[in-house]
């Protein structure tokens, strides 16, 4: 109920923005609008200083664009107050009066530095960061997407986990380029602010002297005071705005928000302190230059320096602290639990071939693993569990070891800098390499140098990667074990994803006829005599009957 209000506010809101456009609007209606807009960047000029994660307002593009639509129909409502009535409510009085105070170039220089700052500085420099933010971040995502993958395969992260890293990843990459594209806004609106005032300010000597009979001078006073106003109320929160939307895209990775980062970064090190206050007391008796300033500025950072001093050891001591009884010291058991406890499948490799599951190196070993248990599922039906991949020192340096359980279920060496050229059996014409037997199909096989590739190829060898050979090997061994895979917790997973869509089978089955351990012996026939169970529900129809 709550949601389905939300967009209904915000839907009549937009219409409302552009009602503002088309309807005259009383003074007193525009007073409350301009104090919305100006309330409304400060709040998000606070949120995002407490931001800690910039997706945690991943909505910012989209209230930037809405926000700034709603600046430039209060200035076209601004607009038409001050040509037709030339006065446009007491927001734009006060702020022209507070700025001008008698001097109008002053106050119209003010209001141009106010866009340059905004223009120039802020918006250019936040879109900048916004358009690199977006490309480095696609740039990243294929890496970011293999990490993701490596540790779902290596069993460090769980399905969930994976699937909402991917979606962190896309939404960082979706951000930075609606960021991208929101920066434009805010650059068009600065250049529309200084638009919209040149022209009131013209327009406005213009029919104060021909159609109200101002003087020169009258005309320029009235229409000078409304328009610095104006574009001040205007330009004021499209400065906060545009500073919120480079603190947004600015904000590197971080646990704490913006205030607590300047705290510990820039008041942590009491060395820099007390260089700085020391500095600036030179400067304080520097003959020229006033005294007391540069004297109360070096006391105060002399003073943070010395606490900040005081404070670092205790933090140390708290860090460095242990018991002097050594039996209070808490016993590792989630050490020796995770030791003791067993993976379903292991793959241990020799360091020479750790290049095959570096994706810096090219490796991509886990994209076929990936691969593999997608196949496995379809092919056999049994959800392979993630595979961890770890490197074994007490191996020779090429080769690799697959294990099932904690249980060794075969060994083999690969070659890395060469290539492996299969016979498929009617070949006959020899090649030059490393003679050996495919481990996956017991094919006789020859490792071969990279340049020999095409010579082979023509030959009628059927030549591969090692990270293949690899890969097809694991797959047929698991092919060959599947039954070993199956557990109990196996099989529950399987009828409970079942039972989403065929509830009837499940139940009728189990628990009344069949035991979950039963339906596993069940299983585990089919799988020892190479007997697909991807067609679950005629199995259990077949046992319920």
């Amino acid at each position: 109920m709550v949601k389905r209000n939300t967009d209904i506010l915000l839907a009549v809101g937009i219409i409302l923005i552009l009602a503002v456009m088309i309807i005259p609007l009383p003074t007193i209606i525009l007073d409350v609008l301009l104090a919305i807009n100006i309330s409304a960047a400060l709040v998000l000029l606070m949120v995002s200083l407490y931001l800690v994660n910039p997706l945690e307002i991943s909505v910012f593009p989209s209230l930037l664009l809405i926000l700034t639509l709603f600046r430039l129909s209060l200035n076209l409502a601004s607009t038409r107050l001050i040509l037709g009535e030339a006065y446009a409510g007491e927001i734009i009085r006060a702020f022209g009066s507070f700025v001008v105070k008698g001097n109008y170039v002053v106050g119209f220089i003010i209001f141009l530095i106010l866009v340059i700052i905004q223009f120039v500085v802020i918006v250019k420099g936040s879109g900048r960061i916004a358009e690199v933010g977006a490309r480095f971040t696609l740039d990243a995502m294929p890496g970011k997407q293999m990490s993701i993958d490596a540790d779902l395969n290596a069993g460090i992260i769980t399905e969930d986990e994976a699937r909402h890293r991917r979606i962190q990843i896309s939404r960082e990459a979706d951000f930075y380029g609606a960021m991208d594209g929101a920066s434009k806004f805010v650059k068009g609106d600065a250049v529309a602010g200084l638009i919209i005032t040149s022209i009131n300010l013209v327009a406005g000597l213009i029919i104060g002297m021909a159609q109200m009979g101002m003087g020169a001078g009258q005309a320029l006073q009235t229409y000078s005071l409304l328009t610095i106003g104006d574009g001040l109320v205007s330009q004021i929160p499209a400065l906060l705005i545009s500073t919120s939307a480079g603190i947004v895209v600015t904000r590197a990775a971080s646990d704490e928000n913006l205030g607590s980062d300047l705290r510990t970064q820039l008041f942590g090190n009491p060395k820099a302190l007390y260089i700085t206050s020391v500095t600036l007391l030179l400067f304080g008796f520097t003959p020229g230059l006033p005294t007391i300033p540069f004297l109360v500025i070096a006391g105060v950072l002399g003073l943070v320096a010395y606490n900040m001093r005081k404070i670092q050891p205790e933090r140390e001591a708290d860090v460095i602290e242990m018991p002097e009884n050594r039996d209070a010291l808490p016993a590792p058991s989630e050490e020796i639990e995770n030791i003791l406890q067993v993976d379903p499948l292991e793959l241990e490799i020799g360091y020479n071939l750790i290049g095959l599951v570096d994706t810096e190196q090219g490796g991509d070993l886990f994209d076929r693993i990936t691969s593999m248990r997608k196949q496995i599922a379809l092919e056999v039906g049994i959800i392979v569990p993630p595979i961890r991949v770890r490197d074994n020192l007490l191996l020779n340096p090429d080769q690799y070891s697959v294990k099932v359980r904690g249980n060794e279920i075969a060994t083999n060496e690969i070659v890395m800098d060469r290539l492996l050229a299969m016979n498929p059996g009617h070949v006959e014409k020899a090649i030059e390499g490393i003679e050996t037997i495919e481990p996956a199909f017991g094919l006789p096989a020859v490792w071969i140098e990279h340049k020999f590739r095409h010579e082979a190829e023509i030959a009628g060898y059927t030549v591969v990667e090692p990270s293949a050979i690899m890969a097809t090997h694991l797959m047929e061994l698991i092919r060959k074990n599947a039954d070993k895979l199956l557990g109990r917790q196996e099989v529950k997973k399987l009828l409970d994803n079942l039972k989403k869509d065929y509830s009837a089978v499940v139940e009728e089955l189990v628990p009344d006829q069949l035991s979950i351990g039963a339906i596993q012996k069940v299983l585990q026939n089919l799988l020892k005599e190479d007997l697909p169970i991807r067609d679950l529900v005629t199995i259990l129809e077949t046992l319920a009957d």
